[in-house]
């Protein structure tokens, strides 16, 4: 069976051709091929034509297809439904700021992490991305949009720490600097509290901004909406935040959906602020996005919450709201397209 190509690092790529006979120089120009979008060998125009056919012989090079596509009217945000090779959809999502454009990618198709306020976890994990898969996200977002990407956030359908190899290996491609070379400072990875994700990125000690998505400070709260708390517990994943830190010296951002009667009390905000003690954090208050298989509603509370956290020296920030007329909760139009398709999701 072919091989995917665009998910090999310089050093694999590197070994594939030296087994073909090729010098190591082709692995660099064939990955600046690839992250400029090329979608066939022979499009490779400086390669061989020999190479190029036995390039064709060995491999594949992944091309997603743009199922829909959603403008916002409101802020210019894009989002995308692709759809992969094997017929599944994930989403991407483009938005625009002052500091430049970043792109929210998905790391699976589904998410079996069961948060009850996401979108993405109704209907399960289907299957991890591949590194190419991902990397195609940030590639044709780029090319499709006209848009120069300079920031990634994993924060789109799936756990990254639940696909972590492949994970890995995609910040290795998209840092390469015949690739699309974007910086690890410019890449958040976000966990829902996955600790020994956690862990084996504190021993990597990358770059990269740690993004824990908290969304409540006590167990009894936090294994209510999110039952990754069932096996790793608030306090062992703060354990093991203060332990990232001391490690890493970076600061970890802690994203909090916030909602109605259920994690926005003052009380919350103070233990918050007691397990930030001596780590520097820093709070993103998210609005909740309205799920309509979701009993939550949006916090009436977001500006007092914000001044409690900040009375304790807390650095706490609201999200700004995209997309808001486009689906802009994760898997709301990945979610759509299944029901369009399969008359309702409990056909799927």
């Amino acid at each position: 069976m072919k091989a995917d190509i665009k998910s090999l690092t310089q050093e694999e790529l590197t070994e594939a051709l030296r087994l073909m006979g090729e010098p190591a120089f082709r692995g660099g120009q064939i990955i600046s091929w690839l992250h400029r979008g090329a979608r066939s060998f022979s499009e490779m125009s400086n390669l061989s034509k020999a190479l190029r056919e036995k390039l064709d012989e060995r491999f594949y090079i992944t091309v997603p297809v743009v199922a829909r596509k959603q403008c916002s009217r409101l802020d210019g945000t894009i989002k995308y439904l692709w759809e992969l090779r094997d017929g599944n959809c994930i989403e991407t999502v483009l938005m625009s700021y002052h500091h430049g454009n970043t792109v929210c990618i998905s790391s699976q198709v589904g998410c079996r992490m069961g948060c009850s306020f996401c979108a993405s976890t109704v209907a399960g994990k289907v299957r991890d991305l591949t590194p190419s898969e991902m990397l195609d996200q940030v590639l044709f977002t780029q090319l499709d949009s006209g848009c120069e990407i300079s920031n990634i956030v994993l924060m789109g359908i799936g756990e990254p720490m639940d696909n972590l190899t492949n994970v890995l290996t995609f910040l290795e491609l998209v840092n390469h600097p015949n690739g699309l070379h974007i910086g690890m400072r410019h890449i958040s990875l976000s966990t829902c509290g996955v600790i020994p994700g956690i862990e084996t990125l504190e021993k990597k000690n990358l770059q990269l901004t740690l993004s824990v998505s908290l969304h409540a400070p006590d167990s009894e709260t936090r294994a209510q909406i999110m039952p990754v708390n069932r096996a790793y517990d608030v306090e062992a994943l703060f354990a093991a935040c203060h332990h990232y830190f001391k490690t890493t010296g970076r600061r970890i951002s802690f994203e909090y959906a916030m909602i109605d009667g259920v994690n926005d009390s003052d009380w919350q905000a103070d233990l918050i602020a007691k397990h930030l003690r001596g780590m520097p954090g820093h709070v993103n208050l998210i609005p909740l996005n309205d799920v309509v298989e979701s009993a939550f509603k949006p916090s009436k509370r977001m500006a007092a919450f914000q001044k409690r956290l900040e009375s304790h020296g807390i650095t706490a920030t609201v999200r700004r709201s995209l997309g808001g007329d486009i689906d802009a909760s994760c898997g709301q139009l990945r979610r759509k397209a299944m029901e369009e398709q399969k008359g309702g999701i409990d056909h799927i």
